[in-house]
Order: structure tokens, then C-alpha cells, then sequence
């Protein structure tokens, strides 16, 4: 496998906290059966998610707002174990799907909603979410697990709990907070300047970058490291220590696709 002059580092998904992802699976007005094409994307997501990693699935189940409360808290409740049933029949252990429950309606406030019906529909619901053991750390040598006080040009430092939601370039809460811990040892080795580099996996052979589904464009990569550079500016990182590139697919780690969405910061200077 080829590398770069200046291989990045890890940033985005190597977590030590747990990771989730989650699947919508949508219903018509009043109804609790499930359609082919649901069913065949709920399962393929279930199946395209790496099993040794699954720590456990919840299945939560949704109505809109129309109706009295009791009704709508047993059509969620059938919903929820409507699933559960389609991933038991399709090889799903039952003893990982450790929560069924219907939530009942979710209400909203119908004189400021924008498009009702379509809010409406959004929440006949079941949302599947998987919880994912951590991934294990990867070992390059010149990795480091945070800043140094000492550094080598092209140095990558391998940051835990930074993470993307899927197809999303919004930094989450929690990622917010690691960033925090980078920012002040950024400001105590003021002599350290850097590349943010945005990466992306699991696109198309033609596509060397992904959609941002944000913004709608296909510059996922570009956003993401763009996303962190502004909130490292935010906490006060001189702009002139640091540049932000999006990378698309081109460069993976070749430790699976998991590895491979990610941004990462790349020692330019010191």
C-alpha cells in the first residue's frame, strides 16, 4: 500500500466510548406492517454493520401526533416488535436486541411546523440503534494518541472521540469536548503547525469524494476538516498555523473502511 510524504493521523473513529448508529424504518398513517423495500434496507443495514463490533440493538418505536395517547403507545409498541420479528426471521439473535419499546407519539406544534404532513410522517417510525464495541487502536509507527511536546515534520497524531454522524460534517457535542483537550495543548506547543485532513470510505470506485448530506454537495471530506479547523479557530489556534484539504477516498489505511472516515492533523512545521 502506498502512503503520502505526510501519512495522516487518525482522527475521527477510533473511539474508547461506545459508538452507536442508527436506522429509521418509516409506516404508513395507522399501520404497523412493513413494506419489502423497509424490511430490505433495515436488514441490510443490520448486515452491512461489522457483527464483531455489535454490542447490542434497540428497536424504538414512534407514532405522529394524531390520536389519544394509549392507542398510539400500543401501534409504536407493535412497530418496534414488528421489527424485532423481520431481524429474528432474517438471523438476528435475539439476545443481542437488548430494548423493544414503544415511545408513542411525538408531539409538535403544529401552528410553527413548516410541511405538517411531512413532519407527520417523519415520525411514524422505528428507529434500530446498534451500539458498537470500540474499534481496536491501530499501530503505525509515528502514531501518536495526542499532541506531543516534541515533534517530527509528518508526525500523525492519533486522536480518540472524534466522530462524524454517517454522510453528516456537524461536529457532535462530545467530539467538541476532545477537540477542547486538543485546543489547549495546541496553545502550550505554540510551535507546532499542521494539516487538517478530511477523508471519507465506502464510496463508489468513479466517486473519490461522498455527498455531505448537510449541505447536499459532494464535498464531505472538504467539510469535515473545514468543520474542525473553524472550531479550532474558535478556541483561539492562530490561523496561521494550520490548513485545512479534503482527501475523499484516496487515501485509506487499509485497516478497513471504519479506519478510513476520519480527519486527521498532519505535523507540516515545527
Amino acid at each position: 500500500m502506498k502512503f503520502f510524504k505526510f501519512l495522516p493521523i487518525l482522527f475521527c473513529l477510533a473511539l474508547q466510548a461506545q459508538e452507536e448508529v442508527v436506522h429509521s424504518v418509516y409506516f404508513e398513517f395507522d399501520k404497523f406492517t412493513l413494506n419489502e423495500k423497509e424490511v430490505n434496507e433495515a436488514i441490510d443495514f443490520i448486515k452491512k454493520t461489522d457483527s464483531t463490533r455489535i454490542e447490542d440493538i434497540q428497536i424504538f418505536g414512534y407514532t405522529d401526533d394524531v390520536g389519544k395517547d394509549a392507542y398510539n403507545f400500543k401501534l409504536s409498541t407493535k412497530r418496534a416488535n414488528a421489527i424485532q420479528d423481520k431481524f429474528i426471521e432474517n438471523g438476528v439473535k435475539s439476545k443481542i436486541i437488548v430494548t423493544i419499546e414503544g415511545k408513542g407519539r411525538i408531539l409538535i406544534e403544529d401552528d410553527i411546523v413548516e410541511n405538517l404532513p411531512e413532519k407527520r410522517s417523519k415520525n411514524r417510525r422505528v428507529d434500530v440503534v446498534v451500539h458498537l464495541k470500540p474499534l481496536p487502536k491501530i499501530e503505525i509507527p509515528g502514531f501518536y494518541n495526542t499532541v506531543q511536546k516534541h515533534h517530527i515534520v509528518g508526525d500523525h497524531i492519533y486522536l480518540n472521540n472524534i466522530l462524524f454522524e454517517r454522510g453528516s460534517s456537524k461536529l457532535p457535542f462530545k467530539s467538541k469536548n476532545e477537540l477542547d483537550k486538543i485546543a489547549r495543548l495546541l496553545m502550550k506547543y505554540k510551535n507546532l503547525q499542521f494539516e487538517i485532513q478530511g477523508h471519507v470510505c465506502c464510496t463508489p470506485p468513479y466517486q473519490k469524494e461522498a455527498i455531505d448530506l448537510d449541505t447536499r454537495k459532494r464535498q464531505l471530506s472538504v467539510n469535515r476538516a473545514e468543520s474542525v479547523y473553524k472550531y479550532l479557530l474558535f478556541k483561539k489556534i492562530a490561523k496561521d498555523r494550520m490548513t485545512f484539504k479534503g482527501y475523499g477516498n484516496t487515501v485509506p489505511l487499509g485497516k478497513g473502511a471504519d479506519y478510513d472516515r476520519r480527519v486527521e492533523l498532519v505535523i507540516t512545521k515545527i
